[in-house]
């Protein structure tokens, strides 16, 4: 589109061909233009506010800016979509999240959860285009409202883990967004992940070590295969006899027929340096860590009772 194009077609271009009726009637579109277009089956209305300049089902970021616009000035993408805008892999949720003022209620949109807050939403957004709230925001906001309590630290652990943001800044954001439920446990967790644990699965392995009283292990250790390429290990224990004892934890995607293959490779060349590499779930070790313990403690781990 040229810089000749009516200024009505540039804003619809900034908000993914979506425009609000109030904006078009600021621009000086007639409402006689309006509803020939809608008539003509050119354009399409997404709510009694927003209209479509596109015709066919809208795409996501199209859906992302139809929430905002219909929700108002002081809306913006928050929790599990805010992470997705600002590039978290493997949270994905179908339902788009827009933040709204408490005590702000909406007509409802199919596919847009209006969630509303008594927090400051325009402090908390980002500079980006779509009204989107900061990465520690949102999953500290997220973390502290999902009833799963591990989902909430994994959240945090993720968006550490894909360098969206780090433990010290997420830290930073529990002080300014005070009162948050869960703080405490937050902290300490942002604490352990400082430390070196990368996923949720490696806290879990903390908490078993600290439950049944065997020692924390190294986290994150890094390997020289058999093949002499470079492998990072979750969790790994000195033997008394010298041997290395190593711990694998493998979550849902490991049970991809790519990613088991690529697995037992792994394994197959660390063993073959000489490590004793033992291997659980994520859900066994979430679940049922007792049997798990009995295992490491069989092969010589020895725990504080010892």
């Amino acid at each position: 589109m040229t810089g000749n194009a009516p200024r009505w077609v540039l804003v619809a271009q900034r908000q993914a061909g979506l425009v609000t009726r109030r904006q078009l009637r600021q621009l000086g579109l007639t409402s006689n233009y309006v509803d020939a277009q809608l008539s003509g089956r050119r354009w399409q209305e997404i709510s009694s506010t927003v209209l479509a300049t596109t015709t066919g089902a809208l795409t996501r970021p199209q859906l992302m800016w139809a929430g905002v616009l219909h929700a108002g000035p002081r809306s913006a993408i928050g929790g599990l979509t805010a992470l997705e805008v600002h590039g978290l892999d493997n949270w994905h949720r179908d339902e788009i999240t827009v933040l709204i003022p408490k005590s702000h209620h909406l007509e409802r949109i199919k596919g847009i959860k209006f969630v509303e807050t008594r927090r400051p939403i325009q402090l908390m957004t980002s500079s980006k285009a779509l009204p989107t709230w900061r990465v520690e925001p949102a999953a500290l906001h997220w973390a502290a409202y999902t009833p799963v309590t591990r989902s909430a630290y994994g959240v945090l652990a993720a968006c550490v883990q894909q360098s969206l943001t780090s433990p010290y800044r997420l830290d930073g954001w529990i002080t300014r967004m005070r009162p948050l439920r869960r703080a405490k446990p937050f902290r300490r967790v942002l604490g352990e992940i400082a430390e070196g644990s990368q996923s949720v699965a490696e806290l879990d392995v903390l908490r078993m070590c600290d439950r049944f009283g065997l020692p924390r292990p190294r986290r994150q250790t890094r390997r020289l295969d058999s093949a002499g390429r470079a492998r990072y290990t979750d969790a790994e224990w000195s033997l008394t006899d010298g041997r290395t004892l190593v711990l694998e934890v493998d979550g849902g995607f490991h049970m991809t027929v790519k990613h088991w293959g690529a697995d037992l490779e792994r394994e197959r060349q660390l063993v073959a340096t000489g490590l004793v590499v033992v291997r659980c779930t994520a859900i066994q070790l979430r679940d049922d860590p007792e049997r798990i313990v009995r295992d490491l403690l069989r092969i010589g781990l020895l725990g504080s009772s010892a």
